[in-house]
């Protein structure tokens, strides 16, 4: 019968010993050409690729009947799917872990895997290490990558903070975010589109979440620019991916307690939109308002969005579009600290597919 695991972790001792001397299992490097990763990585190292935004996927086909995932030990939570069967949560939690086992007893033939990382690794800086196959079997090639490109740019919400959560009032945990489930994961697979994530719970264009009035040092428009977060040891080679559409789910954290200041939010939303612009000459770029946002809030962040379109459409950019999605009401219940549920990233996603299959012929 065949196995998909959900958690099966060996130590990293075991990598330099028992899988050493496992003449059922070979090891396969992260440079293997048929390994195909999508989403921003440095690779200086090639052998140890690091990665610290959620979304960043690697994907590839293998031969045989068993696969395991290889990365640094406190790697975080990651979802896996093999050939195309319903995705489930592997971790790799502590500083021992470093050897997953995704699947085994499968049928001797080739299989397709995807990996996508779950949560925000920013503190602990994940690198994929490889895998381990049958003897004697050899990775093949992945199913073909997504030709349509969507850049996120987001907050917690594009995180998926607390969407595993049952309670609006059950605290942060790291266990109960999920990208893989959110609004942003969801639109992209029902566009078969490929997604590239930038995006950190509390950050803000100019003002994290209950910062002062006159802004942090650090937002997104210091972190755009570099390939790791809080890393500007890297910057990112903005020709290794070229978005169709840039879709921004900013100005919640801006807003999200008084003293935002209209003016430096406004100002904040056009040095992002100077970023991305430049970078993405072609791509459609999509301000995104909701769902945390009501009130005020969302008038002083709708204020600056429409400010920034005015902007760019004085300037000749014709695409340049805002896109409403529906503050939540509770109807459809609450994350963790009264984030969108899973129900609402479905509704949420339901919406924004529709509105770029329209705005980009998809």
């Amino acid at each position: 019968m065949t196995k998909i695991h959900l958690v099966s972790i060996f130590s990293l001792f075991s990598i330099l010993t028992a899988h050493a001397e496992d003449e059922e299992m070979q090891r396969i490097m992260p440079t293997d050409r048929h390994i195909q990763y999508i989403g921003r990585y440095e690779a200086k190292n090639l052998e140890r690729p690091i990665f610290t935004y959620p979304g960043f996927q690697i994907r590839s086909g293998f031969e045989g009947t068993s696969l395991k995932m290889v990365a640094k030990p406190n790697s975080g939570y990651f979802m896996a799917e093999i050939d195309g069967r319903e995705a489930f949560k592997i971790c790799l939690d502590n500083e021992t872990d470093s050897v997953v086992e995704l699947a085994s007893d499968l049928a001797d033939t080739s299989h397709q895997v995807v990996i996508t990382y779950a949560g925000e690794g920013y503190e602990r800086l994940p690198e994929f290490w490889g895998f381990f196959i049958d003897k004697g079997k050899k990775l093949c090639p992945a199913t073909s990558v997504p030709t349509k490109k969507i850049e996120y740019i987001g907050n917690s919400i594009t995180c998926g903070y607390g969407i595993e959560a049952d309670s609006p009032t059950a605290p942060y945990q790291e266990e109960t975010a999920n990208y893989y489930y959110t609004y942003a994961a969801r639109t992209a697979r029902n566009l078969h589109a490929q997604a590239l994530v930038v995006a950190r719970s509390g950050i803000g264009v100019y003002r994290n979440y209950n910062g002062p009035k006159t802004g942090d040092a650090v937002n997104m428009n210091t972190e755009y620019p570099y390939t790791l977060l809080y890393n500007n040891l890297y910057t990112w080679d903005f020709k290794r991916y070229k978005p169709d559409v840039v879709c921004i789910n900013l100005g919640t954290n801006d807003t999200s307690t008084q003293g935002a200041d209209s003016l430096l939010l406004q100002q904040g939303f056009q040095r992002l939109y100077h970023q991305v612009r430049s970078h993405n000459p072609d791509a459609k770029i999509v301000f995104l308002s909701g769902t945390m946002m009501s009130g005020e809030a969302l008038c002083a962040a709708r204020q600056a969005m429409d400010a920034t379109l005015s902007y760019a459409r004085l300037r000749g950019d014709k695409e340049i579009y805002r896109f409403d999605l529906p503050p939540q009401d509770g109807t459809l219940g609450y994350g963790a600290s009264y984030h969108p549920s899973m129900q609402q990233h479905e509704k949420m996603a339901s919406e924004l597919t529709a509105y770029l299959k329209q705005l980009m012929g998809w």
